[in-house]
């Protein structure tokens, strides 16, 4: 199954408006009502996928001075498909000057046997924030993972930002303390255009400047989740250390 959705969101009369929605199965983009400036669609798996041959791709449009907020609503679940044939998902971003995109997709659970690439390309003007979050979940309960390849990456004003790719399902990389350790879930958090981040870590997590302002979280955990929790821990140390721990907190509980 080759799949293409598209979102472009504009500012218009201080309000931000979806000038084009393209879905295709199994990429729905679904509207959501609500208050405020900002948009809201929710991203929705109308069919099972990523199955094995599978070439997904999804792009975002954020104009200058607009607002979206993109999130999923239920895990993917990256499965085997016929003659071992791999998966491949895109999301390509771009957000325009004083523009905003927050991308909260659920979990990706890497199933027995599959082989899935996932990539997020992000081109932001120097003038846009950019926030995203990724789970990565080995295997469902019991279940030894298939492989995964999973890149970001990002230029903010043309300036690379983060570059870094990391491939999990080897059983011994990934008991290695260079890789995972031993832990079943992996999640990061990244935030573009805030300001500049100190480096701190605590069990199992960290918190990494980026070259512009912004920071790189990083989690191991057994579960999903510990996972969000551990994420939170390294939002407050963070956000803390500027007097603005109440703010990521509130994203950290209700993603607003």
């Amino acid at each position: 199954m080759k799949a293409h959705a598209r979102l472009v969101a504009e500012a218009a009369g201080g309000r931000t408006v979806l000038r084009e929605l393209t879905s295709m199965a199994p990429l729905t983009l679904v509207p959501r009502r609500g208050s405020g400036a900002a948009a809201r669609v929710h991203l929705v798996n109308s069919a099972t996928a990523p199955l094995g041959g599978d070439e997904l791709v999804l792009d975002v449009v954020v104009g200058p001075g607009a607002d979206l907020r993109l999130s999923g609503v239920a895990a993917t679940l990256a499965l085997p498909g016929p003659a071992a044939a791999a998966s491949t998902s895109s999301v390509r971003v771009e957000v325009g000057p004083g523009g905003s995109l927050e991308y909260r997709p659920e979990p990706t659970v890497v199933t027995a046997r599959a082989r899935h690439t996932a990539e997020l390309v992000a081109t932001l003007d120097e003038t846009a924030r950019f926030r995203t979050r990724e789970v990565l979940v080995l295997g469902r309960a019991g279940e030894a993972p298939g492989r995964l390849t999973t890149s970001q990456r990002v230029t903010s004003g043309g300036r690379p930002v983060l570059d870094q790719t990391l491939t999990v399902g080897d059983p011994a990389l990934d008991a290695s303390a260079a890789v995972l350790a031993g832990h079943r879930v992996l999640a990061t958090e990244l935030l573009v255009g805030d300001e500049v981040a100190q480096p701190s870590s605590g069990d199992w997590w960290a918190v990494t400047p980026l070259p512009v302002a912004g920071f790189l979280i990083t989690a191991l955990a057994p579960d999903a989740v510990t996972a969000e929790e551990l994420l939170g821990r390294g939002r407050c140390h963070r956000s803390s250390a500027f007097g603005a721990a109440s703010q990521a907190l509130t994203w950290a509980v209700t993603g607003e």
